[in-house]
């Protein structure tokens, strides 16, 4: 339809089309839907299976497998100004300790000392 033929166009001749045109978007929203519903579960499926690695999918289709559960480290630095906080050398460095190197102090000044277990 050109665009000469909308802008001639009684309103309520352009109040049912507008209708009729968001009737049909929602019935093939609908259809998408339930074709993508069944390639998911397809997918589920085949991950079952042991055909699919969930490590291929992407975040939100591997949504039903959990996290991997990492063990407890145990703390290798510590804040001496305040010796509660503590950090294990994972994950984003501390504030505190990001602060102090920026000082210049060395990381092994923060050091904790662990009891040697094999010695006992």
């Amino acid at each position: 339809m050109r665009r000469t033929d909308l802008v001639s166009m009684q309103f309520n001749e352009l109040w049912r089309l507008h209708e009729e045109i968001t009737k049909e978007l929602a019935e093939r929203i609908v259809a998408e839907k339930r074709e993508l519903e069944k390639r998911l579960a397809q997918l589920n499926r085949s991950d079952l299976a042991g055909k699919v690695d969930a490590s291929e999918l992407s975040p939100a289709l591997a949504g039903s497998t959990s996290r991997r559960k990492y063990p407890r480290v145990l703390p290798k630095y510590r804040n001496p100004l305040s010796p509660s906080e503590t950090w294990s050398g994972r994950g984003k460095t501390p504030h505190w300790l990001a602060n102090a190197l920026k000082k210049g102090r060395k990381i092994d000044d923060f050091r904790i000392v662990h009891a040697d277990k094999s010695s006992e």
